[in-house]
């Protein structure tokens, strides 16, 4: 049985099945999700059967498409309604991120990451943990600085409600649970707590700490269920997320406050009239089986838009769908035509991650587009590369404004040098403006692809200059996927993952270009981050003791404060202490472990990385000397 085919189920309705099994079936539970999952399914309607055995049937009823209360849930075994059968369906069903009614609150931008070279500007979005005493290079604990005493005539800002501050302990001890028993050890039990705790957080009104822990819940049962889709480093990001909001909830006011506690999902919002113009069309396959295209569009004032069509299918649905009318007004464009025409909209509805709503209300119509050297398209590559990859940065970071927008695209003008070796195959290497040697990388290399195809003959002509457009790889070095070009000849444009080049479309060689690998100076490309990065995803999947068994750290903290990060190395230290830390009581027994204090450094150890990594990307798009001069 795929968890698809069941419909999705409340969080309060699993978070309380869950808690009213006795003890003896909640150690029973994780088999009986494991053992429904083999069995066969069929929908009537609104009501998913599950056959338990041959005389037993399990329903979820599910009106309006989710399950929303613990009654819709019925069994016909003998020991049913307490059996746990049907708590296994509702933990085996995906979760229902319903949305909560929205409330008149200002919004506001997430502030900027924190400052990569200060511990406590790190660690801003951590408890401040209890530092061990033998530790002498542990970082100090983090204080909120003292309040300022308010002017009478200045209103005190906003802060958290008793009842929000208690949601959001809930969901730090939930997710800290997490932590301690990594993704081996959280079964339907420990998700369960975390239901409980985004059903309470949602009533609440607090929707962004909500939906981290809801994002929490899927990925382990992601990584449980062994799905290809998923990595361990989302569900790093998805723990850092819900942590680091459950905690600010209590410590921030006003402008900040509003930020943290997010807003009800508002997926399109009106947007008047558009004038748009085609940038081209990409392919989109998902591990999870899904296919179709995604088509960019800018407007007359730079904003990119999207316009998708994506559906279980893979990549047969999406070389069909990209020849198909897009889901737009009146428009007949294909998707492809669109990719290179323009369109005049009236009534757009535009979500805040830029995609074009398709609803009735909405009109378009076909309209002439714009070459890439024509205003006002001609402009997206004007932009200097590294401020950019600032923006880009902005839209990509694990921890950014769900609310912010943004793209990750980057328009570039660059001379091909030609194919690079590097660990995992090769890559095009390419010189953008400032003297910036880029990695161009494939996009995706299934050879029903075009994308693996025109790179390869792209690196058989160096000295070839190309206006490009690609997606930001965060990396210690310059890097981007490919996703199309300006033809060589100079006339139109390429969708590589679906034009095909050929070589009579390539320019005669040129004298051999050598090229140059980035310049080893300021890219961070051998940092030793990765050896805090790779401790804090170990966390993960075993948990806190697995952690706390890896013995003496010294010589990986010596190699990190060589390289110039001391605050990285002072934080390995406090987390694999912090982990292996477990005190006696009087008698020698052992008491439980602070998983309140681990869970403080791990966070501050993550937040800490992924800003360093941001850092560390972005310095390396700066122009170099020649290419200053």
């Amino acid at each position: 049985m795929n968890a698809d085919r069941l419909p999705p189920v409340a969080p309060e309705v699993t978070a309380t099945l869950v808690e009213n099994l006795s003890p003896r079936l909640r150690k029973r539970l994780d088999a009986a999700v494991t053992k429904l999952g083999a069995r066969t399914t069929r929908r009537d309607g609104d009501t998913v059967t599950i056959e338990v055995d041959d005389e037993t049937e399990l329903r979820l009823h599910a009106p309006g498409g989710v399950v929303a209360t613990t009654d819709a849930i019925t069994c016909g075994c003998l020991l049913a309604p307490a059996c746990v059968h049907r708590a296994a369906a509702a933990c085996a069903a995906p979760a229902a991120d319903l949305v909560p009614e929205p409330v008149d609150r200002p919004t506001a931008e997430v502030p900027d990451p924190a400052s990569v070279t200060d511990l406590a500007a790190a660690s801003a979005t951590a408890p401040a943990p209890v530092t061990d005493p033998a530790s002498a290079t542990d970082p100090a604990p983090v204080t909120d600085p003292a309040p300022t005493p308010a002017l009478d005539s200045v209103p005190s800002p906003e802060v958290a409600s008793p009842d929000q501050r208690a949601a959001a302990d809930a969901l730090w001890s939930a997710g800290a649970a997490v932590l301690e028993a990594g993704v081996d050890g959280a079964g339907a039990v420990t998700q369960s707590a975390l239901l409980r705790a985004a059903h309470t957080a949602r009533l609440r009104q607090l929707p962004r700490a909500s939906g981290a822990a809801l994002s929490v819940v899927t990925l382990l049962r992601a990584a449980r269920a062994g799905d290809p889709s998923y990595r361990t480093a989302d569900l790093v990001t998805a723990l850092a997320e819900l942590l680091g909001t459950a905690h600010r909830v209590g410590t921030s006011s006003g402008a900040e406050l509003a930020a943290v506690r997010g807003r009800a999902r508002r997926p399109y919002s009106p947007d008047g009239s558009l004038r748009l113009y085609g940038l081209f069309t990409e392919p989109v396959v998902t591990d999870s089986g899904h296919g179709g295209v995604r088509t960019w569009v800018a407007g007359s004032d730079g904003r990119l838009f999207t316009v998708g069509d994506v559906a279980p299918g893979g990549v047969g649905r999406a070389l069909g769908v990209a020849d198909r009318a897009v889901r737009l007004g009146d428009s007949a464009l294909t998707h492809r035509e669109l990719g290179r025409a323009g369109l005049a909209v009236a009534g757009a509805t535009v979500s805040p991650d830029g995609r074009l709503g398709a609803g009735k209300g909405v009109k378009a119509v076909t309209a002439r587009g714009a070459a890439w050297t024509e205003p006002p398209l001609a402009a997206l590559w004007e932009t200097p590369p590294s401020e950019q990859v600032t923006r880009a940065l902005r839209s990509t970071s694990r921890y950014a404004d769900p609310d912010g927008g943004g793209s990750d695209l980057l328009f570039l003008d660059v001379e091909l040098l030609g194919a690079v070796r590097e660990s995992g195959g090769s890559c095009l290497l390419a010189r953008c403006a400032g003297g910036v040697a880029v990695r161009l990388t494939v996009a995706d290399d299934d050879p029903a692809l075009a994308h693996r195809d025109n790179v390869t003959l792209l690196a058989a002509a160096p000295g070839t200059r190309l206006r490009i457009i690609g997606r930001l790889v965060p990396a210690p070095h310059p890097r981007l996927t490919l996703l199309a070009c300006s033809h060589p000849s100079g006339e139109g444009t390429i969708d590589l993952g679906f034009d095909r080049l050929r070589r009579a479309d390539l320019p005669d060689p040129t004298a051999p270009v050598h090229p140059a690998p980035p310049r080893p100076g300021g890219t961070g490309a051998h940092s030793p981050l990765y050896l805090l990065e790779r401790r804090v995803e170990q966390t993960v999947p075993a948990g806190r003791a697995a952690l706390g068994m890896l013995g003496d750290v010294t010589a990986e903290t010596r190699r990190i404060r060589r390289a110039g990060l001391p605050t990285a190395a002072g934080l390995l230290t406090a987390l694999c202490a912090s982990a292996a830390r477990r005190d006696r009581d009087l008698f020698g027994r052992l008491l439980p472990a602070d998983t309140d204090g681990f869970a403080s450094y791990w966070l501050a150890a993550a937040r800490y990385t992924a800003a360093v990594a941001e850092s560390l990307c972005s310095a390396a798009w700066e122009p170099t000397q020649e290419g200053v001069r």
